[in-house]
């Protein structure tokens, strides 16, 4: 088979899942894309690889040109398909899962030339293999074509407390008023920047997740996915 023949034969299938920080779209994503066999993109981390270098820097999202001059992330995969960040060449995933690296992800994602380079590869990303790509507007503007969209939510307080407990398992100090806070302040931050706000897809499907646990959540997401593939 030709290149050419491949190309006309192979169409990739991507599937949008945008929400709240704290909805689960990542862990969720994750173990969805392993059951369809799918690529798992994880576009927050990109934001948050990018936040962690200005905060490295101790800069702050006032600081654009000197952001922008930093803008060498790549995503690449390890032999179990699990996703890898790269930032200047160094493997930075096990350092963007902070509540410091979730706000400055925020402050960055609504610088324009940030959005713009991250754009095009994650694009690039879904041309060329079957992926779930989770975000904040990824539905709306990254895959505004996917063929299935799903906004995942769930209440503040049931997200706040799901946070809590992932920080207590990794050691993080926090307490749950603490994070409730975060969570309230990453989620008027999300719907109300300028630069793709927050929002559902008109073309979404709604996921509630805050009455289910991990494995219900799953299985529900599944469901709604494949009832549409």
């Amino acid at each position: 088979m030709t290149k050419r023949e491949w190309a006309l034969w192979f169409v990739s299938i991507a599937i949008a899942i945008d929400g709240p920080a704290g909805a689960g779209k990542s862990s969720l994503s994750k173990e969805v894309a392993k059951e369809l066999s799918f690529i798992y993109v994880d576009t927050g981390a990109l934001y948050r690889t990018i936040g962690l270098a200005a905060s490295r820097k101790g800069l702050k999202k006032e600081d654009k040109a000197e952001i922008i001059s930093m803008l060498d992330v790549k995503l690449s995969f390890n032999d179990e398909g699990t996703q890898i960040v790269l930032l200047n060449g160094e493997d930075v995933s096990s350092f963007i899962r902070t509540p410091e690296a979730s706000m400055f992800a925020s402050a960055v994602s609504a610088i324009p030339e940030v959005r713009a380079f991250l754009l095009d590869l994650q694009r690039n990303m879904a041309k060329s293999d079957n992926v779930i790509m989770d975000g904040r507007d990824i539905g709306t503007v990254v895959l505004p074509d996917a063929k299935i969209k799903i906004f995942l939510t769930a209440s503040p307080e049931k997200r706040a407390m799901r946070r809590h407990k992932e920080n207590i398992e990794k050691g993080i100090d926090s307490t749950y008023e603490e994070v409730l806070k975060d969570v309230n302040q990453r989620d008027y931050q999300d719907s109300h920047r300028e630069i793709a706000p927050l929002k559902p897809a008109e073309d979404s499907v709604l996921v509630d997740t805050s009455d289910y646990d991990f494995e219900g959540s799953k299985e529900l997401l599944l469901k709604v996915i494949k009832e549409r593939m």
